[in-house]
């Protein structure tokens, strides 16, 4: 999945976004691609429309951090999305590789938070462990495995998040933030390579090239079992498994939100006591059972 040109692919998919209107530009005339033209960002970082063009189409690899930090004012880039552009024009990559185990530290203080949802998800968004809060609150899908295919492959997503459109959005531009970070990930091009060819929707995100780390948010879900749930999400980066986040939501003490988690409380403990009562023999016979999805296939290079 990996472009031979990512940095003109960014600034296309970048620059196609903008408006003139957004940059005080004229938007008179007819324009045969949306967003602005090279032309237009050319003028806009102080550099020669010739060399954007040989930057935009790869002839040219080594830019300044000047004329990527002029660039990166020219198409209006936040913090997150101007440090992609940099790791892209100045080869800046972290070599280290996302981890996929989880502590059994992380996973004690996981399990210790008995009161809300907590689960640990790895670079390309692969749920690696969870508590039984997290369990009950994912548990009308199917597959609680990774949390990109169960948005965009599995139904019951379009149920359970009151707005699925921005959370699509954001679920995206978090994966695009793991693969800035580890940029030949094997797991990370996996996950991509099956989306795209099995999600319209993914692909046409996956186009847009928003770099957005998922970090906090307000979440609104309907819950199977619990109704409408208004929740808080942190995500807290493990620093000692890289690529590693443990999310937690939480709700103000009193509101409803408050209310919805100590419902689901109850709820994922009436579920492990049922699954204590299951019979031994029974438990390994379920467990030797074949997943019935598909194996997610190998991108094509």
């Amino acid at each position: 999945m990996q472009s031979e040109n990512e940095l003109g692919d960014y600034l296309r998919a970048r620059r196609a976004v903008v408006s003139p209107a957004e940059v005080g530009l004229p938007e008179a005339g007819s324009r045969r691609v949306p967003g602005l033209r090279r032309d237009e960002v050319a003028l806009l970082a102080g550099v020669s429309t010739d060399y954007y063009v040989r930057l935009e189409q790869g002839r040219e690899r080594h830019p300044s951090e000047q004329v990527l930090r002029a660039i990166a004012g020219a198409l209006r880039l936040d913090d997150e999305a101007a440090a992609h552009l940099f790791r892209l024009g100045l080869s800046v990559f972290k070599t280290a590789a996302a981890a996929t185990s989880v502590a059994p530290q992380l996973l004690r203080l996981m399990d210790g938070m008995r009161d809300v949802p907590a689960f640990v998800v790895g670079a390309a968004q692969d749920v690696l462990a969870a508590n039984a809060m997290a369990r009950e609150l994912y548990s009308g899908f199917a597959r609680y495995d990774n949390l990109l295919r169960m948005i965009f492959l599995d139904p019951f997503a379009r149920e359970f998040y009151a707005d699925w459109d921005h959370a699509a959005r954001i679920a995206v531009g978090n994966l695009r933030a793991s693969c800035s970070q580890f940029p030949q990930d094997e797991r990370i091009e996996r996950v991509v390579g099956e989306l795209s060819v099995r999600s319209p929707a993914f692909t046409g995100l996956w186009a847009r090239y928003e770099v957005r780390p998922r970090t906090h948010e307000d979440k609104h879900f309907r819950h199977p079992r619990v109704g409408q749930m208004r929740l808080h999400f942190e995500a807290l980066a493990v620093t000692s498994a890289p690529g590693q986040h443990l999310s937690v939501y939480s709700a103000d003490p009193g509101s409803a939100g408050a209310d919805s988690l100590v419902l689901l409380g109850r709820l994922s403990e009436q579920d492990v006591a049922l699954t204590d009562q299951i019979d031994p023999a029974q438990e390994d016979e379920l467990r030797s059972r074949p997943c019935p999805c598909p194996t997610p296939p190998a991108p094509s290079r």
